[in-house]
């Protein structure tokens, strides 16, 4: 049972009686601290007016080892130490002399909005404590307070606070993973794929992405909604359209209630639940049966839906974006997609182009996967021979870039020397790849010139033809462009 006291002193004198850290009942708590892993010392903020309630709360936290204490008695010296530093957590009495715990409080949000609160009122002050809540403060205990709930509050306010910063943590590393920097390409037809994502990332109509298995669907979907400023802080929820047969693709999507069929022994909660606020990605949408098509269409009209077996309208606000590697205009002619969902959630279609029609961008991305698969590795590699990059640009990657990606994963456990080489290839790269070289012009060389090409062309445009600038930024001379430009019969000015 906890014990509450009427004044500090009796709390102070409480506390000379309990156990030193040397005795028992403190060694099971630092037993316990250990076991949990806590090593981090915690720096906590206390903020009173009444010095007695400060030294009581600073001798009932310094027995737990993992805090470390600093005090204030106003407001003013409070907002003064936490532009020299940021504690973990602030103790804030609501009642004080000149600027009071309310407008303190105010201010710490205004300039440190991270840092958790937790507001201490008498209870003649319920009623601000209340307001100090609608203000941003993690919670708020009530004087005279019991030894046990203090440490309970401190405890929770601190793993919340962790917990958040892990959060923000974790949602800062996603978008700079899907950031479209990380979608490598540089051939003419993925700059406009970049052109297209800029537009949409900010706004909240459907998007629709087609292009073949492995080009790439589902790291552009999340690329959109972790480049948003509307969506990135909520849910991205991916499902498979085409991995669950129609009555559980419907339980996954919507959710059910208990008892709607054999197995449902309790409701679970859908996917469009979960991504409430954030985006939904359903993969290979073409694959789904009319039914739930019908119900897809009603989230988008009504922004509603019902639970398998439920009557309770659902409300939801949620992004969809839409992949496909099928032909929808045709399979609206075979009747095998409803045409009025396709116009739904098609309001913004995006083509992924195969990699057989962006071949430029295989060194690009073959070097990407080298250095990563390398580095998982923990081998040193320098490179792709020129005879196995040939063979890479030779070969027409029916499996896009997911195959390409596998091809290097393979080459690079595979390799024995300090360059990928021919024979770290799979078969079906050498046999098709020799077979092209041999039959085309599709040498390496040849490639480079197009590669070439292709950056003198881009850089010419992005600066007007101006031939001065355009040798900046390319790091080669004027003479050189000029040469170039005329080689490929590229527009310039002087």
């Amino acid at each position: 049972m906890e014990e509450s006291y009427n004044t500090p002193s009796e709390f102070i004198d409480e506390l000379a009686d309990s156990p030193a850290p040397n005795e028992p009942n403190a060694v099971v708590a630092d037993a316990d601290a250990a076991k949990s892993g806590r090593s981090k010392k915690y720096s906590i903020f206390v903020v009173d007016d009444d010095k007695n309630i400060c030294k009581m709360i600073e001798i009932n936290l310094r027995k737990e080892k993992e805090y470390e204490i600093e005090v204030a008695n106003s407001g003013e010296a409070c907002l003064k130490v936490i532009r020299e530093f940021v504690p973990d957590l602030i103790l804030l009495d609501i009642q004080m002399p000149g600027i009071d715990g309310i407008e303190t409080l105010k201010r710490i949000r205004d300039e440190e909005p991270r840092i958790p609160v937790v507001m201490m009122s008498a209870h003649g002050t319920i009623e601000k404590a209340v307001q100090s809540m609608k203000l941003g403060a993690y919670d708020f205990i009530t004087k005279p307070f019991a030894s046990d709930r203090l440490l309970v509050t401190v405890r929770n306010a601190l793993t919340t606070s962790s917990l958040k910063q892990e959060i923000d943590t974790l949602r800062s590393e996603l978008r700079s993973k899907f950031q479209f920097k990380n979608i490598i390409g540089q051939s003419g037809k993925m700059q406009e794929v970049f052109r297209a994502l800029e537009k949409v990332v900010n706004s909240n109509v459907t998007v629709l992405i087609q292009g073949e298995s492995g080009t790439g669907k589902e790291l552009i979907a999340r690329a959109i909604h972790y480049h948003s400023s509307l969506r990135s802080a909520k849910p991205f929820i991916p499902v498979n359209c085409s991995a669950l047969p129609e009555s559980l693709l419907e339980s996954e999507l919507f959710g059910h209630e208990k008892g709607s069929f054999t197995g449902a022994t309790g409701r679970r909660v859908g996917k469009f639940e979960v991504a409430n606020g954030g985006s939904i990605f359903l993969d290979e949408i073409g694959l789904m049966t009319q039914a739930t098509q019908a119900k897809v269409l009603r989230i988008l009209q009504e922004r509603e839906f019902e639970r398998v077996g439920g009557n309770e309208m659902v409300k939801v606000d949620v992004r969809v974006i839409s992949a496909t590697n099928k032909d929808l205009e045709e399979a609206i002619k075979t009747g095998e997609f409803r045409e009025d969902l396709y116009y739904r959630i098609s309001v913004f279609p995006i083509k992924l182009p195969p990699l057989r029609e962006r071949k430029e961008d295989i060194p690009l991305l073959a070097a990407h996967f080298l250095d990563k698969y390398a580095k998982q590795e923990n081998k040193e590699l320098e490179g792709i021979a020129p005879d196995a990059l040939e063979l890479l640009m030779a070969y027409n990657w029916p499996g896009n870039v997911r195959e390409l990606e596998n091809c290097i994963e393979r080459a690079v456990v595979l390799a024995s020397t300090r360059e990928i080489a021919p024979k770290d290839l799979p078969n079906s790269v050498r046999a098709i790849g020799e077979k092209k070289i041999y039959e085309s012009d599709n040498t390496l060389s040849s490639w480079i010139e197009k590669l070439e090409e292709d950056a003198l062309r881009n850089a010419l445009l992005e600066n007007g033809g101006n031939i001065s600038q355009t040798a900046k930024k390319l790091g080669i001379g004027r003479a050189t462009i000029y040469r170039k430009a005329k080689k490929y019969g590229l527009p310039m000015v002087k």
